[in-house]
């Protein structure tokens, strides 16, 4: 496989690269994370100006027309800088969604989030949550016909950045067995919010719904909705790696600078083989994460079955990043310790990607019952 990129990916990632870099720094990572809602409305707006936030739009409303390896980008980007933005939220859990499966209605949308006016994310913690423990991926939100749509009831739990958000997409069950997606916005009557602080300082509130949502709401009907939610999930998934890959390069830099400027006995920490070999380990490590990544958003882009990839590239970023930013924490000893020292939010974004990932024993096990459902159906096992 080729992992050169076009031009035009090129230029995405040097746009990206050049917006963080030069707006986000630790002290203003560290001001954000005093403010109520966490969130760096001035980066938005860069990013925004940059025309990066409709880089994934349809180019009917306006959007670029990309796809998941510039997302990916962009991300990547994002976990270098750990950035106090909702990248993942909007352009994976929502403008992708509404973009593949969204009416006229909701097509609507997505010109808001490319001028960086809305705010989009998705409630998927409880799916992927069953899904870990080995159940079907069943919603927590229940779904009941009422008139000519449907009442939404139940909670929601830790919904990324819908504190800030103008609509999030929630799966709901219904009790026949289907699923539907609603395009809600969390600030209706009947939605009520909890908020809840994660290990990395974001807000991901806890959504408690009751109230009816009509045709226009969906994006999926129940017929539909287990394969959308599937979808969105893989989506999901390849794009916290690629903030994985970011979070896990920038703490190996950072830690290689200061092995290489520390000193103890008159020599440089970096010349001693116990430092060296770890940081090798916790470069070898993110390059697994990278490789892992690009593999699964090659073949998302390309129409080629791709959970497989999917979920060696959750496991790897799930698995390899948590030991990585340990390393780094580690070997930067007691100033890994110091919270006015920068090293340590990549620890905090490692373990919180961790957990959104859902852990590398949960991926382990879906990819055993991924390989098994292709051998049962005579799928090669090499796809």
């Amino acid at each position: 496989m080729d992992f050169t990129f076009s031009e035009e990916q090129q230029a995405v990632r040097e746009a990206a690269d050049g917006i963080f870099a030069g707006l986000v720094t630790p002290e203003r990572v560290k001001e954000i994370e005093a403010t109520d809602d966490r969130f760096d409305r001035a980066l938005w707006a860069e990013l925004a100006r940059a025309d990066l936030l409709g880089l994934a739009a349809p180019e009917s409303v306006g959007g670029g027309g990309y796809g998941m390896v510039e997302l990916c980008l962009i991300l990547e980007a994002q976990g270098r800088s750990v950035a106090p933005v909702p990248l993942w939220a909007t352009l994976v859990l929502g403008v992708l969604p509404i973009g593949e499966f969204g009416s006229d209605h909701l097509l609507g949308l997505l010109p808001g989030v490319t001028a960086g006016d809305t705010v989009l994310t998705a409630a998927l913690a409880d799916v992927a949550d069953d899904l870990a423990v080995g159940g079907p991926g069943r919603p927590s939100v229940r779904a009941t016909p009422s008139g000519g749509g449907y009442r939404l009831t139940g909670t929601a739990s830790a919904v990324p950045w819908a504190h800030v958000a103008d609509r999030v997409l929630v799966p709901a069950a219904l009790d026949d067995g289907g699923v539907l997606v609603a395009v809600v916005d969390p600030r209706a009557d009947g939605v009520t919010q909890a908020w809840a602080e994660t290990t990395n300082r974001e807000i991901h509130p806890h959504l408690t719904f009751d109230l009816d949502v009509v045709a226009d709401d969906l994006l999926a009907t129940p017929e539909a909705g287990a394969g959308v939610v599937a979808w969105i999930l893989d989506r999901a998934w390849t794009g916290l790696a690629a903030l994985q890959v970011g979070v896990a390069e920038a703490a190996v830099t950072q830690t290689a600078e200061y092995l290489n400027t520390r000193e103890q006995f008159e020599r440089p920490l970096s010349t001693f083989q116990g430092t060296m070999l770890r940081a090798a380990d916790a470069a070898i490590d993110t390059e697994a994460v990278r490789v892992t990544l690009w593999q699964a958003a090659w073949r998302i882009d390309n129409g080629l079955p791709a959970s497989r990839a999917v979920t060696v590239a959750a496991w790897w970023a799930s698995d390899a990043g948590q030991r990585v930013v340990h390393a780094a924490q580690h070997l930067h000893g007691g100033m890994g310790a110091d919270i006015d020292y920068p090293i340590h939010r990549y620890f905090l974004w490692g373990k919180q990607l961790e957990l959104l990932l859902g852990g590398p024993s949960a991926h382990l096990a879906r990819l055993g019952t991924l390989v098994v459902e292709d051998l049962q159906a005579g799928t090669a096992v090499a796809t």
